[in-house]
């Protein structure tokens, strides 16, 4: 068969920085009308070189589905054993709760995702699912930050100003449904931008291999330096300074060295009269 002989790379890695250049290469010379071969044969090939899983990526593969067990059933029992020992319903105990939910969204909802797109390069989920997938993942990530927040905070009023603010199970349960809600309305954006796209559009309505998954914001270049300076800002710089400052001080507070009583120290009032002061003694019937 005439035309360009194709490399056969299955033996070694894949050399991710050239893939773009060989690909639109490839695709250019599958595409010359000049060319005795057609499309399917170019699908062939991509599939073979760039999306079959090599040796070194069933590793990955099998990495990705012990983290994906190991996350879930761990997570789900922190959860049951809160649910099931009242004595453990204590208000970090909520918040860690909390912490294994927002984890066990992120496990379903990113690591069978990722894996995929990892290994093939394609998006096969669709529309939908591509404004969903990343949706979920960024509210759960934000859960999580805001979650350890409340978790530094509330260890900071107790230790450092127990008399301050009295921390309870009713409190805890508000903070957490806000998170949830702060964080499903400040992620809304990342579902509005994300679209399906392909790396080859003339072969868009063919196959769809090399589908992406991406933001699109448009001709304007300003909102999404916006948004994720604001992301940046709301899920990750405020939330560190904030649990950095709160146990700083909790080290302080439990590092200084507590004054002991001084046996020397002159004897005071109440000292001097408690040991005098006997409780009256009942008088008791003479039995004579």
């Amino acid at each position: 068969m005439s035309g360009p002989q194709l490399e056969d790379k299955s033996s070694s890695c894949k050399n991710w920085s050239s893939v773009p250049e060989q690909l639109n290469e490839t695709q250019e010379a599958f595409l010359n009308p000049s060319a005795d071969y057609d499309d399917e044969e170019f699908l062939k090939y991509l599939w073979r070189e760039y999306l079959d899983p090599k040796e070194y990526e069933w590793v990955l593969i099998a990495g990705y589905i012990i983290v994906f067990f190991v996350a879930l059933i761990g997570n789900i029992l922190v959860c049951v054993a809160v649910w099931k020992n009242h004595h453990m319903r204590t208000v970090t105990n909520y918040f860690i709760v909390n912490l294994s939910l927002a984890d066990v969204l992120v496990t379903i909802t990113c690591l069978p995702a990722t894996l995929v797109v990892d290994i093939t390069e394609t998006w096969f989920f669709g529309e939908t699912l591509c404004k969903v997938i990343p949706y979920l993942q960024t509210v759960s990530v934000s859960v999580s930050v805001l979650t350890l927040s409340c978790i530094a905070l509330d260890r900071w009023y107790a230790i450092c100003h127990p008399l301050m603010f009295k921390s309870t199970a009713k409190r805890a349960r508000n903070s957490i449904i806000i998170i949830w809600i702060v964080s499903c309305i400040i992620m809304i954006p990342q579902a509005i931008v994300m679209e399906c796209g392909s790396v080859f559009p003339g072969l868009a309505n063919k196959t769809i291999l090399f589908t992406v998954c991406d933001e699109h914001w448009g001709g304007e270049c300003v909102y999404p330096k916006m948004y994720h300076t604001c992301f940046f800002l709301m899920t990750y710089m405020a939330p560190l300074c904030l649990m950095v400052l709160a146990y700083l001080q909790i080290f302080r507070k439990l590092s200084t060295p507590q004054t002991p009583p001084n046996p020397c120290a002159k004897p005071t009032l109440y000292h001097l009269v408690t040991p005098h002061i006997r409780p009256p003694t009942p008088l008791l019937p003479n039995h004579q």
